[in-house]
């Protein structure tokens, strides 16, 4: 869940959001162009490089003995959590590059929503952010911001600078960045809106799933004289079912005809935009062997509104009652159902 900052402090806390604002909307007044030339930066479109006197409204991270990071094989530092815009954020430092981008020659500086249990999916964060660097020759911070916004969701929480800076220029005494193997760096959040898009569903695909078999011996068919019978309650996928026999048809249709059902258990159990995709099969077995079994396969979505599928005319009673067929063998039969569930839908949460 998104960490939500408390709403007593809310009008305070946007009062410094339009302060901030304001802050960056007139850099052109309170900060000054970078020499591109005299530090090495590779050109990136839509980034601003600007020095700051003012340190960092929200967050600093101070690293001593930073060579150490390397020696030890610490691809990168996450920082603890802090508080910008009602919101938990954290900083991630690749002191040489994110690997996973395969950034080489340069240090990273991400900005990451953070939170106990993660934001949810269908939430998202707009924000503005600057990442600083302390030169601690002159006092000032270099300080990359985008100069659009971020959202920030669900499947995207970490936004930031592949090549924040080259490892060259970075590890450059002259440049005070690096000062008896410490550096330090901070961070300013300016979140501009909020929104929940809790409309849509996230489909899982299951890899090697398994096929779940479950046999129904009935007896005393001739006594039947319900509309409909249920079997033992099994699992398959993680989900309870049943197969549903219908004696004498489900309906007129169907009459003079068994019909044969697989159904979900305890349908309302499940969400209503919740569904279940199964592939299975209804076998109606032949019980000495002497010739074939009766079997349908198919596969369907189930779900809270649609809990029960198969055959209302699985066989005629005719057929299922000739003593040659072997279906109904001393006034019991025998009802096979294999389940295999592939997939599950629900809601983004």
């Amino acid at each position: 869940m998104l960490y939500k900052a408390q709403k007593a402090g809310k009008q305070s806390m946007q009062k410094d959001h339009r302060n901030m604002e304001e802050h960056l909307q007139s850099s052109a007044a309170k900060f000054f162009a970078i020499n591109m030339t005299s530090l090495n930066f590779d050109e990136q479109d839509g980034i601003l490089r600007t020095i700051s006197d003012a340190p960092p409204t929200h967050y600093t991270i101070k690293i001593q003995s930073l060579s150490l990071l390397s020696k030890h094989s610490l691809e990168k530092y996450e920082s603890g959590e802090f508080e910008a815009g009602g919101y938990k954020w954290k900083l991630v430092f690749y002191p040489n590059g994110n690997k996973r981008r395969n950034v080489t020659e340069h240090i990273s500086l991400n900005l990451v929503l953070a939170g106990a249990n993660g934001p949810q999916t269908c939430w998202e964060v707009h924000a503005a952010f600057r990442l600083f660097l302390l030169d601690q020759n002159t006092g000032t911070y270099f300080a990359l911001q985008e100069q659009n916004e971020r959202r920030f969701h669900g499947m995207k929480l970490d936004w930031g600078f592949d090549k924040f800076l080259s490892l060259k220029a970075f590890t450059d005494a002259s440049n005070g960045f690096v000062v008896e193997d410490t550096c330090v760096f901070g961070a300013e959040v300016l979140v501009r809106k909020e929104r929940s898009t809790c409309k849509g569903e996230c489909l899982s695909m299951i890899k090697d799933a398994i096929m779940y078999k479950h046999v129904w011996k009935i007896d005393n068919f001739s006594k039947l004289n319900a509309e409909s019978y249920d079997s033992q309650t099994f699992i398959a996928g993680d989900q309870k079912w049943k197969i549903k026999l219908y004696p004498m048809g489900r309906d007129g249709a169907a009459s003079g005809h068994l019909s044969l059902y697989l159904a979900l258990a305890d349908p309302t159990s499940l969400p209503p935009t919740s569904k279940i995709y199964a592939q299975y099969t209804l076998r109606l077995l032949n019980q000495d062997y002497s010739s074939s079994n009766r079997e349908y396969k198919v596969s369907w979505w189930f779900s809270a509104s649609s809990p029960m599928q198969g055959w209302p005319r699985f066989i005629t009673v005719t057929w299922f009652k000739t003593t040659s067929h072997r279906f109904l063998l001393n006034d019991s039969c025998t009802v096979e159902a294999e389940v295999t569930v592939h997939g599950t839908a629900s809601a983004l949460e």
